[in-house]
């Protein structure tokens, strides 16, 4: 269609799904929170459960349950019909998601969950419906307009049940206090987890691979301590002591003022005010401290401030953190 004017569309859209959020916050009961009790006092799994567009919903609040300290399974419907019922125990809690409360498949399936003996909670869009009527409790969204002109494709309705199944996860995960050390747990893979588990001695160039100097070598002595070990820097220790660092930036900055600097000692050219960290820190504080400071390396000293390695810029970039 030529002329249509998409973003009007798309601003019409947001507004009415936006207005149906904001009247599901306002009519949001008790109920709410009795199920929220019942869930956090199950001794199994929470089941969500759903089919077509509720049951891609149903899935993703498993997978935020599981996430966030709540262990659950997402069956679908129609699979249960077919034997995926039997991964219910009655020790579970489920969660039902059925705009409509009339799908057959699901209604096929509440006779079972009644006889297991297992509590179920349901999310619809009707309070009238057979599914919301036969659930434990129902939390009703309440959503009369869908965003789809033709009220015909779900929209609203599965934006209200997505927010109402994270607000169930969100307000279980508070009431478990559960923190970033928590989340980091189960999220092993990827950036996310990585910044919450990683620590600096995971990173760190250590042992034989350190490059060490002290201060009364030459800088040609240094450097070739550095091209040896290939970390473009070298910690300057005395007495086991870290008095400085000598980092590929120094090096230029000695070219470019120092007249014939290669057989004068190192520490006329170190850095002596040197940003340092423990080792059993997150290695995301590391890059923190290097952003901030804008500088590549850092010294890694151990609990008793000895130094025993360096961390670098380089080693965050290839471990995913940046």
């Amino acid at each position: 269609m030529k002329n249509f004017n998409h973003l009007k569309s798309g601003k019409r859209t947001i507004r009415i799904e936006s207005k149906g959020l904001d009247n599901l916050a306002k009519t949001l009961s008790t109920d709410f929170n009795e199920v929220c009790e019942k869930l956090l006092s199950t001794k199994g799994k929470i089941i969500t459960l759903g089919i077509g567009k509720s049951g891609h919903i149903a899935k993703k609040i498993s997978a935020t349950l599981s996430s966030t300290g709540s262990p659950s399974s997402f069956i679908n419907a129609a699979e249960a019909l077919h034997g995926d019922i039997g991964g219910i125990r009655k020790k579970d809690k489920v969660i039902i998601f059925s705009h409509s409360g009339q799908s057959e498949e699901i209604i096929s399936l509440i006779p079972f969950l009644k006889s297991l003996g297992c509590e179920f909670f349901s999310i619809t869009g009707s309070k009238d419906s057979f599914i919301a009527k036969n659930s434990t409790i129902n939390l009703d969204t309440g959503i009369s307009e869908e965003a789809c002109p033709l009220d015909l494709a779900p929209t609203t309705s599965t934006t209200a049940s997505l927010a109402l199944g994270d607000a169930i996860a969100v307000a279980l995960l508070e009431a478990k206090n559960f923190k970033s050390d928590d989340f980091a747990k189960s999220h092993p893979g990827g950036k996310l987890g990585k910044r919450l588990v990683m620590s600096v001695e995971d990173l760190m160039s250590q042992g034989k691979d350190l490059p060490i100097v002290s201060q009364k070598m030459t800088l040609s002595d240094v450097l070739i301590e550095i091209s040896t070990k290939g970390l473009g820097v070298a910690l300057v220790i005395e007495k086991n002591k870290l008095v400085g660092i000598f980092t590929d930036g120094d090096l230029r900055r000695t070219l470019t003022k120092a007249k014939d600097p290669l057989n004068k000692s190192i520490e006329k050219f170190m850095t002596k005010k040197t940003k340092t960290i423990r080792n059993d820190r997150l290695a995301i504080e590391a890059l923190e401290i290097m952003q901030n400071n804008k500088i590549y390396s850092l010294a890694v000293l151990d609990a008793k401030h000895n130094p025993i390695g360096i961390i670098r810029m380089h080693d965050l970039i290839e471990a995913g953190l940046v």
